[in-house]
């Protein structure tokens, strides 16, 4: 058994089982991949793929164990290689990120500026993506941490840490109606076209909660990811924007009027999610503390150590800030 060998069945399985899109991603040949599965299978004396003459149809029952294990020894074997860079040149190395729009344009730019320049040598990537997309590149492996509100609790592999507290404000035009109400209500907003966040991004369900709740359905006309998308075309007057106010800028906004609203919805928790057994880094353990000032080494270790969802208990105390 090769470590190769598990590599292949566990790209091929990333990649729906086919073969020759995972030899495209791993730069080999697709009957060099189909090759080393089979002798991995004759010497484990199990299928780990069922076939219809040369296609992959299916894993089979042994086939699924076996991945899952094959996942853990690759995690491992790359974990080793961690171990030995950080004992060898802990200041370099490479740090992925897989974040939303809001979190990358609003809350990362100073703690990206500041960890660039205090590890010039640590090579930084941000993938964008929707939560689940984003949570699940962490999941397998493609990415270390995965900053975003929704989404990252469908993922049992990942360990989560929450990091602050947000909530939301309603954008309108000068001179909207809804700019001299004294008290927004969600009545009122139900009155108008609303423009806000696809669902699935950015606390979005607590959104369309707070409107069931009182039993108003939200005339919801337009919905993008990108807080400045929703923006655009609340400044084209096709609806009442509603956006997570740290996407607000005084200056850069200054034609909208931007109102509170964290009286009509619950507040949302932004975290940062790591999948479980991955070997930390010092620098990575700088980023998160640099992101979340209360997520030092000794919470992200305990965290981490932590039975599934248990980490959750970990931080219930704790007094999360407000963006």
């Amino acid at each position: 058994m090769k470590l190769q060998q598990l590599r292949y069945i566990w790209e091929v399985t990333r990649h729906n089982l086919n073969v020759s899109a995972t030899a495209q991603s791993l730069y080999t040949s697709q009957p060099g991949i189909s090759k080393q599965i089979r002798l991995l299978e004759d010497e484990l004396g199990v299928e780990i793929f069922a076939r219809s003459g040369k296609h992959l149809t299916r894993v089979t029952p042994a086939g699924e164990a076996i991945i899952e294990l094959a996942g853990q020894v690759l995690r491992t074997a790359e974990n080793i290689k961690q171990v030995a860079q950080e004992h060898s040149d802990e200041r370099r190395g490479s740090l992925s990120i897989a974040t939303t729009h809001t979190q990358a344009r609003y809350a990362l730019p100073p703690v990206i500026h500041d960890f660039t320049h205090k590890y010039p040598d640590v090579a930084l990537h941000m993938q964008q993506g929707t939560p689940k997309q984003i949570a699940q590149m962490v999941s397998e492996g493609h990415a270390d941490f995965a900053i975003c509100t929704e989404a990252l609790e469908l993922f049992n592999d990942l360990v989560l840490l929450p990091c602050y507290r947000w909530n939301r404000c309603v954008l309108v035009p000068q001179g909207h109606p809804l700019a001299d109400v004294e008290t927004l209500t969600l009545e009122a907003l139900a009155e108008y076209p609303l423009v806000t966040y696809v669902f699935g991004f950015t606390g979005r369900s607590q959104l369309d909660d707070a409107f069931k709740a009182r039993g108003l359905t939200p005339n919801v006309v337009l919905t993008a990811a990108d807080a400045d998308v929703i923006k655009t075309y609340v400044r084209l007057k096709m609806g009442v924007g509603i956006v997570a106010h740290m996407a607000v800028d005084p200056e850069a906004d200054s034609d909208l009027v931007a109102l509170d609203a964290s009286h009509l919805f619950a507040s949302s928790t932004t975290k940062i999610a790591i999948r479980r057994g991955t070997f930390m880094r010092g620098y990575m353990y700088d980023f998160v503390q640099g992101f979340a000032a209360h997520l030092d080494r000794d919470s992200v270790d305990a965290a981490l150590a932590a039975g599934p969802r248990h980490e959750q208990e970990l931080f219930e105390k704790v007094e999360l800030p407000t963006r």
